[in-house]
């Protein structure tokens, strides 16, 4: 029996499992399985409460990429949950303002909301519970109160001064007077619990049955009062980052023309396991190449707190990133061809061989596929744009940073918003992996009468023209939102994700490796020490650039760090627990051929909460 402590332990279940980012998420989900939900109906209840209860990391106006398998359909479905950029989005248009950049905060950067929809869809078409009851949940926490947690109240005095002198429909909603909500006080969100009352009654006058009433739903959110309020909000304009206030260029026709797309996820082979991501529209197939060209690193011969299994993976990544900035994206200047190539085997062992064992790159090195030069795009223009900028209130998508002390930050910028997850799994074996996102309490001001805010997701877009992630109308950004779905020997056997922006995938590499390759369990891959590469453009606003940056936890081994920098490494050590913030679920089966379900969550922040029974 192994002696390997965690923090938290790894559940085993046969009704059900279930791993989210906060623990109202994973007990809702689970619920819904005890009275005889699906995976589906509990992923969509949970979703909706990490709405509620995680609000500065998801809103229903953000975005919900998801991967999922029907045990009924035998199939894995991804579904395209990233809304896309409105039809007055320009670039001209942007560049008539005099901007180089969509800004990080406030209007102009809302692409189409699609969380809510996405998650509808889901439901519809493959849960099996009615729209009232799966949002049951949430609109009971908004309603009545939920506990605010330390993060949220962390994010809401970060944005507090905002609120007061400008965004004063966000003052409303978010704080009592001028205070910020203390840790563990219940609060309520009426507005919201409203728009969502408001919607489900409104679904059940015009609907016959469970799926009509689903369709009358999405109708109100595209084309009702929903719609109407956030074409009327986008007219009046705000302060943003960019140090002035503009209006938005969402409108109720840009709404009512989205639908979430269910597409097949693209695959990746690593020894017994193949892996599904999202595609070029997500960073999932960051995942998926870097995986490719660690098949030939020989990484079983190290230790995962070892320099040289570190150094590989940050090494191998490196190259992924580079060709993320110069081929990923869905505008018209991408490829199809071409980004099929960055996931061939040639390809992969092509890029390998560009790896120094011995010394970390300091180059952004983009590679040719099928011959072709890569063009990247001007990596100067976030210097120039935060030189007329206003970056106190939201710069980037970090998880779990620290809030510093107000003397450090209140005449400056202040780093706030990030992501939640979700995995479920039930009895029947179906398995969902979610990865909200976006409509932050910081990113725009909440509309009054809906209570909620946009999200700011087309600042992952450049306004230069001719790139694979130029800002196109009716074109989703290329989003950083990564889910993950693993088969093991050709069966259905995990889902996982985390939180983190640029970090996302780097992260659930690591934890993968280390439970695929050194047979941990999904807990203790999710505990062992962690680390991230920062050797890219930031696909935040204002697009900072940073080479060779590597971040390790301190409970790395010292000789691990200390080779890690004579090796060439920029190495900086953190917080002994602040890298990630992982679920996951598998299932197997027991020799009789039952189902084993098990789940494991993050202990870092003491938020995260695995179920399963």
């Amino acid at each position: 029996m192994s002696s390997t402590f965690t923090a938290r332990p790894e559940l085993i279940g046969t009704l059900g499992a279930c791993s989210s980012t906060h623990w109202l998420a994973s007990q809702t989900a689970m619920s819904v399985l005890e009275r005889g939900g699906n995976a589906f109906d509990a992923a969509v209840a949970g979703g909706f409460v990490l709405q509620v209860v995680e609000p500065h990391l998801n809103g229903p106006a953000g975005e919900v990429p998801i991967l999922s398998w029907d045990e009924k359909a035998r199939s894995i479905e991804a579904l395209r949950g990233q809304g896309c950029a409105p039809q007055d989005a320009t670039a001209a248009a942007f560049r008539r303002l005099g901007l180089g950049l969509v800004p990080g905060i406030g209007l102009l950067a809302a692409t189409v909301p699609a969380a809510f929809a996405t998650w509808l869809t889901l439901l519809r078409d493959h849960g099996s519970w009615r729209l009232a009851d799966v949002l049951a949940p949430a609109i009971g926490y908004a309603r009545d109160g939920f506990p605010v947690s330390r993060r949220l109240c962390e994010a809401v005095l970060g944005v507090r001064a905002l609120f007061l002198s400008e965004w004063h429909t966000s003052a409303e909603v978010w704080l009592e007077g001028s205070k910020v909500p203390a840790p563990g006080t219940l609060w309520r969100l009426p507005a919201l619990a409203n728009t969502y009352a408001r919607i489900v009654a409104q679904a059940e006058r015009e609907g016959q049955d469970r799926v009509s009433e689903i369709d009358a739903a999405l109708r109100v959110w595209r084309d009702g009062f929903v719609a109407e309020e956030v074409d009327a909000f986008c007219r009046v304009p705000v302060g943003d980052s960019s140090g002035q206030a503009h209006a938005g260029f969402l409108r109720r026709e840009d709404m009512a023309n989205w639908r979430p797309a269910a597409e097949k996820p693209l695959m990746g082979r690593f020894g017994r396991y193949d892996v599904a991501k999202c595609g070029f529209w997500s960073q999932g197939p960051l995942f998926l190449q870097t995986l490719a060209m660690l098949q030939g690193a020989g990484l079983d011969a190290y230790a995962h707190d070892s320099a040289d299994f570190v150094h590989r993976l940050a090494e191998a990544t490196k190259l992924a990133l580079a060709d993320r900035l110069a081929w990923y994206g869905s505008a018209p200047a991408s490829d199809a061809c071409v980004q099929a190539h960055l996931l061939s085997t040639e390809y992969a062992r092509e890029r390998w061989k560009r790896v120094n064992l011995l010394q970390a790159s300091r180059a952004l090195d983009a590679g040719a596929p099928l011959g072709r030069s890569p063009r990247l795009p001007d990596l100067t223009v976030g210097a120039r744009e935060l030189r007329a900028a206003d970056a106190r209130f939201g710069i980037g998508e970090p998880t779990f940073q620290n809030l510093p002390p107000v003397a450090q930050w209140s005449e400056r910028e202040l780093f706030v918003g990030d992501t939640c997850h979700i995995d479920v799994i039930d009895r029947h074996g179906n398995m969902v992996a979610a990865t909200p996102s976006g409509g932050w309490l910081s990113s725009s001001p909440a509309i009054p009468a809906l209570g909620f805010a946009l999200g700011t997701r087309l600042q992952m877009t450049w306004l230069e023209d001719g790139l694979p992630g130029s800002l196109t109308p009716g074109v989703a950004p290329c989003t950083t939102l990564s889910p993950s779905l693993a088969l093991r020997d050709g069966e259905p056997y995990m889902v996982f994700g985390t939180p983190g922006g640029d970090q996302q995938d780097q992260w659930q590499l690591g934890f993968f490796l280390r439970h695929a390759l050194h047979g941990m369990s999904m807990q203790e891959a999710i505990e062992a020490p962690s680390f991230h590469v920062r050797h890219y453009a930031a696909s935040f606003w204002p697009r900072p650039v940073t080479l060779n940056r590597l971040k390790a936890e301190s409970r790395f081994p010292p000789e691990t760090l200390a080779l890690l920098r004579e090796r060439g490494h920029d190495l900086e050590v953190g917080e002994p627990w602040s890298e990630g913030r992982l679920s996951a679920c598998s299932r197997t089966r027991d020799s009789h051929g039952r189902l084993v379900l098990r789940a494991a969550a993050n202990p870092r922040g003491m938020q995260g909460y695995a179920v399963a029974r």
